[in-house]
């Protein structure tokens, strides 16, 4: 099995028609396996727990911070570079969230990638000095942002996250993601 980024090749399962296996050709197909690692940045706002988010395009397709593993890098310092970068934000990780795996095709490619996710607090920074790679970047009530993103897969994660975040009052909440505080 290859290594982050690294090309495998698997037999062609189209039966060779463009389009089916990737590579428009009879027989094997290239597939290469991107690695890629991200977060789920919470805090403790005026509107309860909230989760930034980054988008693109007009209206925003609201996603999650992440970005490609680099060679040495381990997924944890990926994750935390990648969401500072695309935020703005200075980050604590807290601990892993889990997984997401999907397929695209890129330039006749097929691209099997998967991204690690880490729920994270935010420790200082602001959003308005996001990177290039997204439009916007925006703090949005947890339930808020549940509902605008664009990914289920990601959308899975941010519950996960959830729970990190219990309303003020409940036996979780001195745990909560507030600054200097660690969640469960």
């Amino acid at each position: 099995m290859p290594g982050a980024g690294g090309v495998e090749r698997v037999a062609g399962r189209g039966g060779g028609l463009p389009g089916r296996d990737g590579a428009g050709v009879r027989g094997k197909s290239r597939v290469v396996r991107d690695v890629s690692a991200g977060g789920v940045i919470v805090r403790r706002g005026p509107r309860g727990c909230e989760v930034a988010l980054v988008g693109r395009g007009e209206p925003p397709r609201w996603g999650l911070p992440k970005g490609t593993v680099e060679a040495g890098e381990t997924l944890e310092h990926a994750a935390v570079r990648e969401a500072q970068e695309e935020t703005g934000l200075r980050v604590r990780l807290l601990r892993q969230l889990g997984d997401i795996q999907y397929w695209f095709v890129l330039r006749g490619v097929r691209h099997h990638k998967t991204v690690h996710f880490f729920l994270m607090e935010a420790v200082g920074g602001d959003i308005e000095h996001h990177d290039w790679e997204n439009d916007v970047a925006a703090w949005f009530p947890i339930d808020e942002a549940l509902a605008v993103m664009a990914f289920p897969n990601e959308v899975e994660i941010v519950r996960r996250a959830r729970e990190a975040c219990a309303p003020a009052g409940s036996p979780a909440s001195d745990s909560s993601a507030a600054p200097g505080a660690r969640p469960g």
